[in-house]
């Protein structure tokens, strides 16, 4: 009979208790994905990976290694735990390390409720490339597009358990169902692309791939012509696609790991005004179908909901149990980790506070200035926030969209950037962050 998850889990951490360690946890991991690449209406590649992944962590006192293989054979398990064991004797000490308190645990959950993965069955290769055939197909349809760089549909089940000494035992599923294309128009130089894709947990919540081609398609025919923005100090519009990534320097800047090194541009910005008075960023790893939801952390402990900001404040960072130690506050449920490594902080599902106002009416308002569909590259000064980023998008004139733009650099600093944010009303329900369309005032743009 095939072993559980569980069941590797409670071998491992018996295994690291013979080999002499003194606390431990253990995570194993299986999964299945299936990708499938068309091109010109035929099947380019097909990809198909299954397997188990296991890993532990083992404590000696203060000191931690940790270990992983994909291999589940007893024997295996146990050199883990000796090869750990044996690295955690010499490993320097940290007085942080250590797992939760039993009364820190998480005790009860709802994965049902949570909806975090699809009961229907596993899509066929035929059915995945069919989605993908489609999607060019339909991108290909539109006068204009020259060709279809790739068109791709893909699958994915995993299941995860975690075990630790102290008595927390759990684990849960996910699925994803993902459609995409890329379509390009012009030829030589004036050759242009862009993109479109979907992803969704449930596969009857993911829009019909010939939608996904024709987005793609007309994304790109928009770009046709595109030309360097002009220079100087403007507004800047950070379309919905990519504004999440100004939220994203935020929450890294937040992160307890960053925090405790004092590599943050946020290191002293507790109980400050970091967005505006009418924004609030809030963490909630508990709202049903989205990727990052789960019903307890990677230490085992509770997650719930919570503002990061609150009014323009800064209320908390991301903690697991060990930054939390250093910092001499409590984790925050934040604990993420993978096999091979302990944990450390990340958040989770997040949403910041939409405007009254669609993303049309902002670049009615902006006069003009530059939308920002693209990003490229990126200078961020993790302990400053200055920020410089390769942009594509559109350049505004009059509140309207005059021509397509490339090749340019956006400039500014993040703590000013974010306190002068406002955000249009046109955040995506599915995604895990949530966030609209940002217009950011003032910041310095180098083109022509």
């Amino acid at each position: 009979m095939a072993q559980t998850l569980s069941d590797l889990t409670e071998q491992l951490l018996q295994a690291a208790h013979r080999a002499g360690a003194e606390a431990a946890d253990a995570m194993a991991v299986s999964g299945t994905s299936l990708s499938i690449d068309v091109r010109g209406g035929q099947l380019e590649q097909a990809e198909r990976s299954e397997g188990t992944d296991i890993g532990l962590r083992v404590l000696i006192g203060t000191r931690q290694a940790c270990v992983s293989a994909s291999d589940t054979r007893p024997q295996t398990m146990r050199e883990m735990a000796e090869r750990a064991v044996a690295m955690a004797r010499e490993a320097p000490e940290d007085p942080t390390a250590g797992l939760a308190d039993p009364s820190q645990l998480a005790q009860s959950w709802d994965i049902e409720a949570l909806e975090l993965a699809d009961p229907s069955p596993e899509p066929s290769p035929a059915a995945l490339q069919d989605d993908a055939a489609r999607a060019e197909a339909a991108a290909l349809a539109v006068k204009g597009i020259s060709q279809v760089q790739s068109a791709s549909a893909a699958y994915g089940r995993r299941q995860l358990h975690l075990a630790a000494s102290n008595g927390f035992s759990g684990g849960y599923g996910r699925s994803d169902r993902a459609t995409s294309a890329v379509a390009i128009t012009g030829t030589g130089s004036g050759m242009e692309r862009d993109y479109y894709g979907e992803s969704r947990i449930y596969q009857a919540d993911l829009p019909d791939a010939d939608l996904i081609g024709r987005i793609a398609a007309e994304r790109t025919l928009a770009r046709a012509g595109a030309r360097k923005s002009k220079s100087g100090a403007y507004p800047v519009l950070f379309d919905e696609r990519i504004a999440a990534s100004l939220i994203g320097h935020l929450l890294g800047a937040i992160n307890g790991a960053a925090i405790a090194r004092g590599a943050s541009w946020l290191r002293d910005a507790m109980g400050e005004q970091v967005l505006p008075g009418t924004l609030s960023l809030i963490e909630d790893p508990s709202v049903p179908r989205l990727t990052g939801t789960r019903p307890f952390d990677a230490e085992g402990l509770p997650v719930t909901r919570s503002a990061i900001v609150e009014n323009g404040v800064l209320k908390r960072w991301s903690l697991d149990l060990a930054t939390g130690r250093k910092l001499g506050l409590p984790s925050t449920g934040s604990a993420s980790r993978g096999v091979s490594s302990a944990p450390s902080p990340a958040v989770t599902n997040v949403f910041l506070t939409q405007g009254d106002k669609s993303r049309d009416d902002l670049i009615a308002e902006m006069g003009t200035g530059l939308l920002v569909t693209s990003l490229i590259g990126s200078a961020i000064n993790a302990t400053t926030g200055d920020y410089s980023r390769g942009a594509a998008g559109f350049w505004v004139e009059n509140g309207q969209i005059a021509y397509p733009v490339n090749e340019c650099t956006i400039a500014g600093n993040l703590r000013d950037m974010l306190r002068s944010i406002l955000p249009a009303n046109d955040a995506r329900p599915h995604l895990s962050r949530q966030v609209p369309s940002l217009l950011v005032e003032g910041l310095t743009l180098a083109g022509e």
